[in-house]
Order: C-alpha cells, then structure tokens, then sequence
C-alpha cells in the first residue's frame, strides 16, 4: 500500500477532519479490519468516524446528582486505551528531535499497564523493539496485549512500591547505550498531548450538553498527563475546578499513606513530575471495593440498572467502555459535583482510560470473593456507591500551605534522579507549564517537514 506519512501532528489528533481525506478514510478501515496497518497512527483521537468526540452522558439515575457527569471514552482508540496518545506523542517528538532511529534503538517504557500497551503497539508500528517495565501483579490481559504487539516484559515485583521498582530497573537497564526510556512520569510530550488533545477535546464534548461550559474535571493520577486537560479547561473557564482522584488505601498526595489497591493504573505514590501542582484544587479518596463494585454493576448488572429507571439500551452499552479507573473517575466525579453543589445544566468532566477487555481476570477475582452479587445485592451497591456516594475525603488543596505539600512530595521523588532545585522551583510558576504548551506548535512543524522526507 506504500509509505504513510509520518504519523498525526498534535493538530490532527484533535481535529482529524484536517488529515487528507485518502489517509484518513484509509485509517478507519484499518481501525477495524487490521489493527497493525502503521496508517492507525491517524486514529490516534478522541474523536469517531464522524468527527464527534466518543462520549457518555451519565444520567441522574445512576449518579444521583443533578449535574451531566460527561465521561469521554477512551477504549476507541487504537490498542483500547488513550494512553496510545501520549506514548506516540514521546515517541515522535523523540523521533523529530533525532534521538531514536528505527531498528537501532530498543525502546523502554515503565508502565503499570496501559501506557506500556500503547508503547508496544506504537513502537511496533514505527519499527522499533520495545520491552516494558512494569509490576508483576496487573491483569494478565495487559501482559497479553503487550506480547501481542510484540513487546517484550521485564517485570519487578507486585509486592515492593510499584513505581519505584519499575524505576530502578529502568535505570539498570539505561546503562546500555542502546535502550531509549519513554518516561511517561517526567517527559512532557504526555502533557502537550492531554493538554492540547484531550483538553480542548472536553471542551468540544460540553458544547451540546447542560449549559455548555465545564464546572468540575476529576480526573485520577496515574502518570498524571491527563491533569494536564485541567490547565487548557482553565484558560476558558478560570472558575473550573479540577480534582485529583487517589485509591482510599494508596493516598500518597493527600496524606502521605502507602499501600496496595486494585485500581490498576492509578495511585502509583509519587507527585508526578508533570503533574502541574498550580492547577491541583482538591484530591479525593475513592476506595478499591467501590470501584470493584461500580465495575460489576456495569458488567453483569443490567437487570438492576434498567430496574433503577436507566434505558435498556443505555445500560447495556456501559458494559465494554469501562475499567476500574474509569470506574473510579465516575466515582469522583460524582463526589466532586456534590462538593460543588452543582445544579442541573452544570457539567462535571472525566474520562474513561479503557475498557473491559483487559479486566476479565479481574472481574472473576472478584466474583470469587463475592458470589453474593446477586441482582438485588447489585442494586443495592448501585444506590451505596453511585446514588448516595459520600461527600467525604475530600481535601482541599487550593491554600498555599496544602500545594506546598505537593511540591515538597515532588521534590523529594524526583530529586534522586537528576533534578536541580532551580528546575523544581520552574515548576511554580504557571509560565514554565505554558512555555510546554506552546511547543505543540513546534513540534508539529517538524512533524510536517519530517513528511516531505518519506
């Protein structure tokens, strides 16, 4: 079929109604019939075939607030999760600058799961090894779907501080001159990407919904990129609020607790080095049974969901567009919507990385621990978990002292790793976030004349 051209510039994966008509009428054939044609790199967006942004509405009914909670779906994406758009977002600016040439270097990528995903289907497309770093205790779908791109696994033990394990290898492994790391917690393509990507992509999605405008974003903290749609949200409505979502049992932002969870993906116990502090409003707590018990109910609880007053057709369609962070991002939107005391029109934003293809071993671990899950038990954990969810753990990190708290965290995480004081004390003002962003445009310069070259 010949040479695509190079891959999206950041512009195309907002809009790709902007690619050649050829290319990207190409791309969405690829989409379903061959997913490793590299012409999938154009469908690297949050938008569908029709140039909408794939979204949920949640009505009332299932979240008991007023206010829309509009969640954008990221399981359409190639490889079934969003983080494909950051891990090609690295790899490319990476390519552009010249410092990875296919076939010469081996790509690196710590992950807990999803990103690690993308790489490997990223770097098989644009002709590169990949060997992803990551704990020995995600759901055997992420290991599966790594080695079915063709990636390679080096995995470090469940049992040990997750991140910082994967880390350590990643430096072990870096003594060799020929691994390259997309280190999703530090690089800032992951930013440009949700800033300039999914940011303006939330602000797309509420134009036919409520009032139009964003009120609240809630968002978890994995690698912490996604954070970055709250600062683009922001510069149109200064007034949005933008929540950290953290695991109850892994609270490391919030208060400094450490421990094990079952969010895959999120709750990795360090201030991420993209994570821009200045727009960081609350965090809020959301515990693993809870979200176990979200992720259930849309699996198997449709009787139980159409019985609470949510269309058939409706409740049916949840069930392939969720994991348990997405679960959790419902969750704490929900907390934040009634935080904020938002009314009807009034827009809470979040997304859902995933969906359920990767968590079937996930969901039948529970099921074992809970073979109560009968479809009254399933309503019931609708009305504990959705319809009365608690305004609780919440904490407010606009004051001074409380953001002090985070930079203080990110200083000591980072700090062992290169790091300077005056690069940390860049990271407090709101310009050094922005000069990130204006690189988009940059990079999509070179995007275009790395084309001409192909």
């Amino acid at each position: 079929m010949g040479k695509i051209p190079f891959g999206p510039s950041y512009a195309e994966m907002l809009d790709p109604g902007i690619v050649d008509a050829g290319v990207r009428a190409r791309a969405l054939r690829a989409l379903s019939e061959n997913e490793l044609d590299a012409i999938n790199l154009f469908n690297i967006t949050w938008k569908d075939a029709t140039d909408q942004v794939r979204k949920l509405v949640l009505p009332s009914a299932l979240t008991g607030v007023a206010a829309n909670i509009v969640v954008l779906l990221g399981c359409g994406f190639p490889s079934g999760s969003h983080k494909v758009g950051p891990a090609y977002s690295t790899l490319i600016e990476m390519l552009a600058d010249g410092e990875i040439v296919p076939g010469e270097h081996t790509i690196l990528s710590p992950s807990t799961g999803n990103f690690g995903i993308g790489t490997a289907y990223v770097a098989k497309l644009l002709g590169f090894d990949a060997v992803v770093i990551m704990p020995d205790n995600v759901s055997q779908e992420r290991f599966d779907r790594i080695k079915k791109y063709g990636g390679g696994l080096e995995l470090t033990p469940g049992d040990e501080p997750g991140l910082e394990a994967v880390l350590a290898r990643v430096q072990e492994m870096l003594q060799d001159p020929k691994n390259k790391v997309l280190a999703q917690f530090e690089l800032f393509p992951n930013y440009r990407f949700h800033r300039h990507v999914t940011g303006n992509s939330m602000l797309e999605a509420v134009k036919d919904v409520g009032n139009g405008r964003i009120a609240g974003i809630a968002l978890a903290a994995g690698s912490s990129g996604t954070l970055a749609a709250g600062d683009q949200i922001k510069t149109v409505y200064p007034e949005a609020r933008l929540a950290v979502l953290e695991p109850f049992e892994c609270s490391t932002l919030a208060n400094g607790r450490v421990g094990t969870h079952l969010i895959e993906g999120i709750g990795d116990q360090l201030c991420m080095l993209i994570h821009n502090v200045l727009g960081t409003d609350y965090i809020i707590l959301v515990k693993s049974e809870e979200t176990m018990q979200g992720l259930k109910i849309f699996q198997n609880g449709l009787a139980s969901l159409v019985n609470l007053g949510l269309s058939r057709e409706f409740a049916a369609g949840l069930c392939d567009c969720f994991g348990p962070s997405g679960i959790c991002n419902v969750l704490g939107a929900i907390k934040l919507a009634k935080k904020l005391a938002l009314g009807p029109g009034e827009n809470v934003v979040t997304v859902a990385t995933d969906g359920f293809d990767r968590y079937q071993s996930v969901i039948d671990k529970f099921d074992r621990r809970h073979p109560e899950a009968t479809t009254t038990v399933l309503e019931q954990w609708i009305r504990d978990i959705f319809l009365q969810a608690e305004e609780n753990e919440i904490y407010d990190f606009r004051p001074a002292k409380a953001k002090e708290q985070l930079f203080k965290k990110k200083e000591a995480d980072w700090g062992r790793f290169g790091y300077t004081q005056e690069f940390f004390n860049s990271l407090r003002d709101q310009a050094f976030w922005d000069e990130q962003y204006k690189l988009v445009a940059v990079y999509d310069a070179k995007i275009s004349a790395m084309r001409k070259t192909r």
